[in-house]
Order: C-alpha cells, then sequence, then structure tokens
C-alpha cells in the first residue's frame, strides 16, 4: 500500500482548518445580520474608557474631588 505523505497530510489539515474558519465567519455574519447588530468599524483611536482601564488617563470624578478642596 502506498503511505501518504506527509506534506499531503499537512495540506489538507490546512485546507481543513481553513474551511472552518470561513464557514466560522459566514455564521457570525447571519447572526450579526439576524440580530441587527452591525460590526463598527475600529478607528484606531482609544476611547475614554480604554484610556482609563490602561491607567493613562485618570477619570474626571478626581479631577472635581480636587477643584472642591
Amino acid at each position: 500500500m502506498a503511505r501518504a505523505s506527509r506534506m499531503s497530510v499537512l495540506k489538507r489539515k490546512r485546507e481543513s482548518e481553513k474551511a472552518e474558519k470561513a464557514a466560522r465567519k459566514r455564521e457570525e455574519r447571519d447572526v450579526e445580520k439576524e440580530f441587527g447588530k452591525p460590526k463598527e468599524k475600529e478607528s484606531g483611536e482609544a476611547s475614554q474608557d480604554d484610556l482609563e482601564a490602561y491607567g493613562l488617563f485618570q477619570p474626571d470624578e478626581e479631577e472635581e474631588e480636587e477643584d472642591q478642596d
């Protein structure tokens, strides 16, 4: 019997993974269409919440407390 070469096995594995990924993306798009939640485009800029989460920007509440003192 002929043995399948390792390269052809890996190629089939890559192709099946690629097909599975495409199927997941199609399913996600269908779900988004069904529930009417369009995907937001990424602007590449951090929002106020992102900056606060990383600790790069202090929330406004602390500034108000300092102004009252």
